[in-house]
C-alpha cells in the first residue's frame, strides 16, 4: 500500500486518542457496524465519539509556535449521493489533555451508498513561514482518521413513504407495496416507490428500529427486502428489451435492474432465467429466496 508523504513535519500519532465512533438511536449508542443493510433514505444517523488530544505535543512535534491555533473538524461524504459537507467543527482550546466530544446528523436524504467520515486535526490559523519544513498553512493536516460506513447491500435503496391502504386501491391488511415503473430508461429513484401500509404495525415498526432492529423487526425487514428483490427481478425478466447485452443510462432503472439480476443470479443468463420464471415460476420463486439469503441473518 503506498505511503503518502507530507511536505512538513506532523506528530506521531499517538498524541490523539480517538474512541470508536458510535451510532445513537432512540437515547442508546451503539458501536458502528461496518454496514447498515435496512437503512433507507428516509432514515437520519447520529454520531458520536469523543477524542482525546495533547496540544502541547501537536504543537511541538510540529514545528509550530506555542500559540498555534487547532481545529478538530468531522467531513463525511456519501458515494451514492455525490454529496460532500462538513460535520462538525471545534476548536482546539483548555490545558492538556484536551478532550473533545463530536456529536452531529446527518439527514438520510443526502446519503447513499457508503458514508465516510472523516476527522481530521488541521492548523486553522496560517502561520509565519520559516525555512524548516513545517506547516503553515491555514488547513495543514496535522492527524487524520477515516471511517467508512455501507449503508445499502445488495439490494438496491429507494425512495419510500408510509401511507394508509385505505386511502390506496390495495386491500388494509397488506403490509407493503413496491411501485415500480414500466421505463427501463428512465431515472431509478423517479421510478421506484415503496409504500408501507401505517396500519400493518409490525411493518412500521420494523422500519421504525431499522437502526436498532428487534428479532421480529430483522424478520420483517428480510422479508420486505426478499420480496422487493423478487418483485424487481420478475418486472425486469418481463421486459423483451432487458437482455444481458442491453445498455441503458447509468442510475436509470434498467441499470439499476441489471446490477441487481447480475446480484442475485451471477453466471446465469437473463434468457435462462425467463424461461424459469415462465415455465417454473413457484421453482424461480425458490431459488430467488435462496440467492437472497432470505432469514439468514437473524
Amino acid at each position: 500500500m503506498p505511503v503518502r508523504a507530507f511536505p512538513y513535519r506532523r506528530p506521531p500519532s499517538d498524541v490523539v486518542t480517538a474512541q470508536p465512533w458510535r451510532l445513537v438511536a432512540e437515547g442508546d449508542e451503539l458501536p458502528l457496524p461496518e454496514a447498515l443493510p435496512y437503512w433507507d433514505y428516509h432514515m437520519d444517523l447520529r454520531f458520536r465519539r469523543s477524542v482525546e488530544l495533547t496540544a502541547s505535543r501537536v504543537r511541538t512535534d510540529s514545528g509550530l509556535p506555542d500559540d498555534a491555533a487547532l481545529t478538530l473538524s468531522v467531513t463525511w461524504t456519501s458515494t451514492g449521493s455525490g454529496l460532500r459537507a462538513p460535520a462538525a467543527s471545534v476548536p482546539v482550546r483548555g490545558d492538556d489533555p484536551v478532550g473533545i466530544e463530536l456529536d452531529f446528523r446527518i439527514e438520510g436524504s443526502d446519503l447513499g451508498g457508503v458514508l465516510l467520515l472523516d476527522t481530521v486535526l488541521v492548523l486553522a490559523e496560517r502561520c509565519r513561514r520559516n525555512t524548516s519544513p513545517t506547516p503553515w498553512r491555514a488547513g495543514s493536516v496535522l492527524w487524520r482518521d477515516q471511517h467508512r460506513l455501507r449503508l445499502q447491500g445488495d439490494a438496491p435503496q429507494f425512495p419510500m413513504a408510509v401511507v394508509d391502504f385505505a386511502d390506496t386501491p390495495f386491500l388494509n391488511d397488506a403490509g407493503w407495496h413496491l411501485q415500480i415503473g414500466s421505463d427501463l430508461h428512465a431515472a431509478a429513484m423517479g421510478s421506484l416507490l415503496l409504500l408501507i401500509n401505517e396500519r400493518n404495525s409490525a411493518v412500521t415498526e420494523a422500519f421504525r428500529n431499522a437502526v436498532k432492529p428487534r428479532p421480529v423487526d430483522r424478520a420483517v425487514l428480510a422479508a420486505v427486502r426478499a420480496d422487493a428483490a423478487r418483485v424487481m427481478t420478475e418486472h425486469a425478466l418481463r421486459h423483451e428489451e432487458f437482455a444481458d447485452g442491453a445498455d441503458f443510462p447509468e442510475d436509470s432503472l434498467g441499470a439499476t435492474l441489471h446490477s441487481l439480476f447480475r446480484r442475485v443470479f451471477p453466471g446465469t443468463t437473463v434468457e435462462d432465467a425467463r424461461r424459469r420464471l415462465n415455465h417454473s415460476p413457484n421453482w424461480f420463486s425458490s431459488d430467488l429466496q435462496a440467492a437472497v439469503k432470505i432469514f439468514k441473518d437473524l
